[in-house]
């Protein structure tokens, strides 16, 4: 089971750890005042990584090889020189997504970016490429910004536990895109996803899908779940074909988390969708599924059931290995815990800043 649980906000990285009654309780507060975007503790050599958000200053990446007492500044993703026929070399908005590479991989990395760059570093972030081969991918000149600004994002990165050089790429407003040589060549996926706020000619244009996030099944890593801007869709042979699903009152959401030994179950944290963004009636629920999203419970059990106005961002719900233990976090600073696999929430007594992102280790 996890033992650390990170939560990424917009006034620093706070560290959590279970103590001897079950209960987690803060354990160190890092970058207080600053707004951290992501985090990655990466497995394979203890270290973690912090992603920072420094407006006008810029983004920055810090990794922390002594469990979190010291976080040297290492380099940060850039679009300097890069450029698309001529045009201007974008800015970097944001990091939006960490993940390591593969077991057989040491020091591999991924970044995801907005504006809509996968970069890649072989020397645990001390430098960073762009994957040339989706930046100039011809088909990505269709992609488009989702809610938040600055571009299209680059937000899930699912490296396929099989065959390190097999990633899965979601982004927001491009869809799902697989490569099965390390980025060299890339496939776009899509068939089955549509979009409600695009012309009728456009809704299955699987090049402008606003994929919420995209998650994969570890014991069956063909099985994938997104969350989209207006629905629930699953894969059960790779991207290249989606099913959508219509739960109650859980089409529209950010995140999601899927079982890591049964495909067919996954959570979600529903909301009204578009210019409301809140949960339905003020309740906060989760909703989740245990037979491939037929049916669907909303789990109430531990979690504000009145003028409650929690939204959780696409990274804001997490899983450990076992699939006993999820933690999700809210845009207004609430932070649930569980222990029997979503059934009920316990809430955490701190009182946090905005969560952008929670991620146990």
């Amino acid at each position: 089971m996890a033992d650390r649980l990170f939560v990424c906000t917009r006034k620093g990285l706070f560290e959590f750890r279970r103590n001897g009654g079950g209960r987690w309780d803060i354990t160190d507060a890092h970058f207080l005042g600053a707004p951290v975007s992501m985090m990655l503790a990466d497995p394979r050599d203890g270290a973690l990584y912090a992603a920072l958000d420094h407006g006008h200053f810029g983004v920055k990446l810090h990794r922390s090889d002594d469990g979190g007492r010291s976080w040297p500044e290492i380099a940060t993703p850039s679009y300097a020189g890069i450029t698309n026929d001529g045009d201007e070399a974008p800015s970097l908005s944001l990091v939006c997504a960490l993940e390591t590479g593969g077991p057989d991989q040491p020091g591999l990395v991924w970044a995801g970016t907005i504006p809509g760059g996968l970069f890649r570093s072989e020397d645990r972030g001390e430098s960073w490429q762009i994957v040339r081969s989706l930046w100039d991918h011809p088909v990505r000149k269709q992609w488009f910004a989702g809610g938040f600004g600055g571009g299209p994002s680059v937000h899930s990165v699912s490296v396929d536990p099989r065959d390190s050089d097999a990633i899965a790429i979601g982004v927001s407003c491009g869809g799902v895109w697989e490569t099965r040589d390390g980025g060299a060549s890339w496939t776009m996926g899509g068939s089955g996803l549509r979009s409600e706020y695009v012309p009728p000619g456009e809704a299955q244009n699987p090049a402008t899908q606003d994929v919420h996030r995209l998650v994969r099944c570890r014991a069956e890593p063909d099985a994938f779940w997104i969350q989209h801007h207006n629905g629930v869709f699953r894969a059960d042979n790779g991207i290249a074909n989606w099913r959508e699903l219509a739960p109650p009152n859980s089409r529209f959401g950010f995140a999601v988390a899927v079982h890591p030994e049964h495909p067919r179950t996954a959570w979600f944290v529903p909301a009204i969708k578009d210019q409301f963004r809140y949960p339905a009636e003020g309740r906060v629920v989760v909703a989740k599924t245990t037979d491939g999203g037929e049916t669907v419970d909303l789990i109430t059990e531990g979690l504000p059931q009145e003028h409650a106005y929690d939204l959780v961002y696409r990274h804001g719900l997490d899983i450990d290995g076992t699939g006993e233990q999820l933690a999700f976090g809210s845009t207004t600073g609430g932070l649930w815990l569980s222990d029997d696999a979503g059934e009920s929430w316990t809430q955490s007594e701190a009182r946090l800043p905005p969560i952008y992102a929670v991620r146990m280790a």
